[in-house]
């Protein structure tokens, strides 16, 4: 299907699955209370048949439209009284960071963010008017789940396309991560704004990982193609 614009009606004849699971709607799209579905950022339509899961996927290397509940990396840009100002597209307003968003986190523990330092958060909501509001904590359970600030490592940036293809692993055609996981150790944050944290653990070991994430992108590898420039690039060192 050609790329949707936001506003598009999505044809019913483009979500008939076969599954008896409810229809899991993803980032890109709402359902009116008319019961029509439309496109809210520009995209093109995806469904996993398996989960009946329908979502838009943003143009290749096209600008990152906040959705409720994408997970983000974002850098903190300054400190207000109550919050931060956090970037999660640069040139864009920033998001906003409630110093207490965070697991446990009180007047006296909150933690202590510098400009420049990065975390891993959630899009908590999403105005008419594009202000973003983000947090480090789940909400329904208090508890971090992944999320809060990232300390060392490195970012590397990708298209959002292709961060949501590496959050999809095997489903979305990317397997670096599993393969390079199964001979290496390293941690990642993935951020469907196109920004990927990597730590391995020290400067080589990560910058390697980083290498295999980038030509993936880069050179639009297969899946055999994958497999082979992870054993290529650990080989090398």
């Amino acid at each position: 299907m050609s790329v949707l614009l936001p506003g598009t009606p999505i044809p019913a004849s483009s979500i008939t699955t076969t599954s008896s699971r409810p229809l899991a709607l993803g980032p890109g799209l709402r359902l009116l209370a008319s019961e029509t579905l439309v496109a809210t950022t520009a995209g093109s339509l995806s469904l996993d048949a398996r989960k009946n899961a329908l979502w838009l996927t943003p143009p290749s290397g096209g600008r990152y439209t906040p959705s409720v509940g994408d997970l983000v990396v974002a850098t903190v840009a300054r400190s207000a009284a109550e919050s931060y100002n956090c970037t999660i597209v640069p040139h864009t307003p920033p998001a906003v960071l409630g110093q207490l968003s965070f697991e446990g986190a009180t007047r006296k523990t909150r933690p202590q963010l510098s400009s420049g330092a990065l975390v891993y958060a959630r899009v908590a909501r999403v105005e008419k008017g594009g202000e973003v509001e983000i947090e480090c904590v789940d909400a329904s359970t208090g508890k971090a789940s992944g999320l809060g600030p990232l300390k060392g490592g490195v970012v590397v940036d990708v298209s959002p396309a292709f961060a949501r293809r590496l959050m999809l692993g095997s489903k979305g055609g990317v397997v670096v991560l599993e393969e390079l996981g199964a001979k290496v150790g390293f941690e990642i944050a993935i951020g469907r704004n196109g920004r990927v944290w990597v730590d391995a653990g020290g400067v080589r070991e990560t910058m390697r990982v980083v290498r295999v994430i980038r030509r993936t992108e880069e050179e639009g590898l297969d899946v055999r193609a994958q497999r082979k420039v992870v054993e290529k690039v650990l080989r090398e060192g």
